[in-house]
């Protein structure tokens, strides 16, 4: 039997039925079994600041960075926002990056997918994150790159994707994610 990873799932959107959610909870249920999963909220972030932290580290940021800790892998699933990741996204990642040389990041294997309702399906958003998890010492899985056109039109009413042909690409993503996950993890 293969070893059983947790994993965190950040979801750069905020909606509460956006279809990057829909998506995380696509590839949780289509997973290999030894992947369990638990969604990490980064809604509740204040901004990052230096100042905040040395005042007194507010709850929320404790939490966030001991959900993202505990987890052995995080997956990211993200909208594009002008060509990049949504704030809220990129604050969650300076959040559990601080304070310096304590990253709650550090290590973990992580694997990006972005959703669009556009045709090019959030690849700037994807490059954008990609960059700042080399730098967080993150081994980002390279293959299957994940970038998702046509949003809106992926999923049915009950939130699952609509076409067989979209079922096996997320398929082949989270088997890949898992196997990086066996590969990297420490």
């Amino acid at each position: 039997m293969s070893k059983s990873y947790k994993v965190a799932i950040v979801v750069g959107s905020l909606r509460k039925e956006s279809i990057n959610r829909k998506a995380a909870q696509e590839l949780m249920r289509l997973a290999p079994d030894n992947l369990s999963f638990d969604f990490v909220e980064i809604g509740d972030l204040p901004l990052y600041d230096e100042d905040v932290e040395a005042a007194g580290t507010p709850q929320s940021w404790t939490r966030f960075r001991d959900e993202i800790s505990a987890a052995d892998a995080v997956l990211f699933v993200t909208p594009e926002y002008n060509r990049s990741v949504p704030g809220a996204l990129k604050n969650a990642i300076d959040v559990g990056s601080r304070p310096y040389g304590q990253s709650a990041y550090s290590g973990k294997p992580a694997a990006v997918m972005s959703i669009s309702p556009g045709g090019i399906g959030g690849f700037g958003a994807n490059h954008h994150l990609r960059q700042s998890l080399v730098f967080l010492d993150m081994p980002v899985l390279q293959q299957p790159e994940a970038y998702v056109g046509g949003g809106f039109e992926l999923f049915d009413d009950d939130g699952r994707l609509k076409s067989e042909g979209t079922e096996k690409f997320f398929k082949s993503f989270i088997d890949a994610f898992g196997d990086w996950i066996g590969r990297t993890a420490r």
